[in-house]
């Protein structure tokens, strides 16, 4: 393990890898759930704290679709000292997700056996493959009991997907504004977005040059989905029919800054491969039903829902905590509807620090990272 300031991905401001990301390269290849591909990989990671002698005092994050392993970006009120995510006493962690563009394989890494870079060909990747590849990783740490995982939006798809497959190695759960399956209509948003990228001339049919790729259809794919993120709420009382400085309306200057900060730091192919990723989460899938796979559930799970949520609904969570056996079903009251999670942290640190001290065991001293 070596740490590395991982740089994947050039647009006009270079997305990359904070300083400190270690890289981890798998020994064995991936077998592919929705393709017969085994597919070499790496992993991008960040930890913060001490793996305890035991090796259980770990908490593993999973981050949302266009997140990173760098929780300090993202959620920094909710990590340090005193804080639920406190490596005073955890072992935090948390891995970019494959086919992202910062730091782990995907479309804008190379192929190890052509050498030349994987661009859409790079493969379809499943919420099942995101998990084994992240228990490849949790095992060469050392880590032998995950004292809880928590992941937002496609984390949670992640986190439910973790506990059915490695249940011996997850202790809890706190599950965010997710769902046990990706409904027809986040399906269908995210089909208006692929297509958005697609169909802008610049994507050149996923061959477009690093550095020149179709920010028009990007930026377009994220306005659409922010309008999902956020709610109707928040947007009539800060926008209402105010005007704009470039558009007639102020709501549509909102959106075009949001679409020109994202093709800023993201990739198009990594955009399309993880959305994709997300229509494959189906937890019932081969296991009887959602019912009966949400019931096969064991650990302690905390659902947290984010009020005006229109991505995954207070139901979609609501049914999780219906039927996973162990659950407790929290609301949290914002005008931000899905995003909350990013924004209402003073309220997310209550509910995890709740859910999360009376379950912290001590550190010990050990050489582990």
């Amino acid at each position: 393990m070596h740490l590395v300031d991982y740089k994947t991905y050039n647009a006009n401001n270079q997305a990359s890898a904070a300083p400190g990301t270690r890289l981890w390269n798998s020994p064995s290849p991936l077998q592919l759930e929705l393709q017969n591909v085994k597919l070499p990989f790496q992993l991008a990671y960040q930890t913060w704290g001490r793996l305890n002698a035991a090796g259980d005092n770990a908490i593993l994050v999973i981050h949302a679709l266009s997140g990173s392993a760098n929780i300090e970006a993202w959620w920094p009120e909710l990590l340090g000292e005193r804080k639920p995510l406190d490596p005073e006493h955890d072992f935090v962690i948390c891995i970019n997700l494959l086919g992202s563009c910062y730091g782990s394989s995907g479309p804008e890494s190379r192929n190890p056996q052509t050498g030349e870079l994987w661009k859409i060909d790079f493969p379809a990747i499943s919420v099942r493959d995101q998990v084994r590849a992240q228990v490849a990783l949790i095992r060469h740490l050392g880590i032998t009991r995950l004292r809880a995982l928590i992941g937002p939006s496609l984390g949670g798809m992640i986190a439910l997907e973790w506990a059915l497959l490695e249940p011996d190695l997850v202790e809890s759960l706190v599950l965010i504004a997710t769902t046990a399956q990706h409904s027809a209509q986040a399906i269908a948003n995210s089909s208006c977005q692929r297509a958005a990228i697609r169909l802008d001339p610049n994507y050149r049919n996923g061959f477009y040059p690093t550095g020149r790729q179709p920010a028009h259809g990007l930026a377009l794919a994220r306005q659409m989905a922010f309008i999902t993120y956020r709610s109707e709420r928040e947007f009539s009382e800060r926008f209402s029919r105010e005007p704009g400085s470039g558009q007639p309306f102020a709501i549509q200057d909102y959106l075009q800054h949001q679409g020109r900060k994202f093709t800023a730091r993201f990739d198009a192919n990594s955009y399309i491969r993880l959305s994709e990723c997300m229509n494959s989460h189906d937890l019932g899938r081969g296991r009887g039903g959602l019912v009966p796979a949400l019931q096969s559930i064991p650990q302690a799970t905390l659902v947290i829902s984010l009020e005006h949520d229109q991505l995954y609904t207070y139901a979609e969570q609501a049914l999780l905590a219906k039927h996973i056996p162990n659950a407790a079903h929290e609301l949290i009251s914002t005008r931000y509807g899905h995003d909350g999670f990013l924004i209402e942290t003073d309220a997310m640190a209550d509910l995890l620090n709740g859910f999360l001290k009376p379950r912290r065991r001590e550190p010990h001293e050990n050489n582990h990272p």
